[in-house]
């Protein structure tokens, strides 16, 4: 039994929006209607940012340090950052990377002389638009200090019904049924409900795969007494 060989699956927009709109029964008829569409396809991306970690979005992204300056714009895409280390030495044999704590915005708040200067040991990101990030203490000048992060990035915009979708290919289901429920909603209100059913238990599978696959340990301690 021959099979093809080839494993890169895709839908460009115009086949997913016309899969969503078969499942509404509806057939696509004009330009608007493959609008709407696009419009919604935005629509869940935002949607999803909001859902929880989307691991293909997670970008290692660095900052060079300029000594005396703490507060840095971060990319323009850029949801929130997970971790982050300092670098020195950046691309040298004797490169490290040392760990920065995370604080809130009370904290930074609080920091009482926000001039310091000297290795960065904690930062602040701020989740304005853009965002940015405040370090403290402020970058001394006795060597080259690089901030290393881990970004959430926002997914690229649906843009033209040519283009594919900026997810993995495991969430693809989960697309087509999140954008035939928000179709629904507009033009096929007896549907919403089983469509409703059926996004979300497509969410919950493919949230469930998009994980990490790392080991996970814990040891108790014993204490004698």
């Amino acid at each position: 039994m021959a099979v093809s060989g080839v494993s890169n699956f895709d839908l460009q927009f115009d086949d997913l929006i016309a899969e969503a709109y078969e499942r509404c029964g509806i057939e696509v008829r004009d330009g608007y209607d493959m609008k709407t569409a696009l419009r919604s396809v935005n629509l869940i991306f935002a949607e999803w940012a909001n859902r929880g970690l989307n691991l293909w979005t997670i970008e290692q992204r660095q900052q060079v340090l300029t000594p005396g300056v703490y507060e840095y714009d971060l990319p323009a895409d850029t949801i929130d950052g997970l971790s982050a280390v300092i670098r020195t030495n950046a691309g040298q044999s004797t490169q490290q990377d040392i760990t920065i704590d995370r604080i809130g915005r009370a904290e930074w708040l609080h920091v009482p002389n926000k001039l310091t200067q000297s290795r960065p040991a904690q930062y602040y990101i701020q989740r304005t638009v853009p965002a940015k990030v405040f370090l403290y203490p402020s970058p001394d000048a006795t060597q080259t200090w690089t901030f290393v992060y881990y970004a959430i990035r926002r997914m690229d915009n649906a843009g033209g019904f040519s283009n594919t979708a900026d997810i993995s290919f495991r969430f693809l289901p989960c697309l087509v049924a999140a954008l035939a429920y928000y179709l629904a909603v507009k033009k096929a209100p007896d549907r919403i409900g089983m469509l409703k059913q059926i996004y979300e238990e497509e969410f919950a599978r493919a949230a469930a795969e998009d994980r990490e696959r790392s080991g996970f340990f814990v040891v108790p301690t014993y204490t004698q007494r």
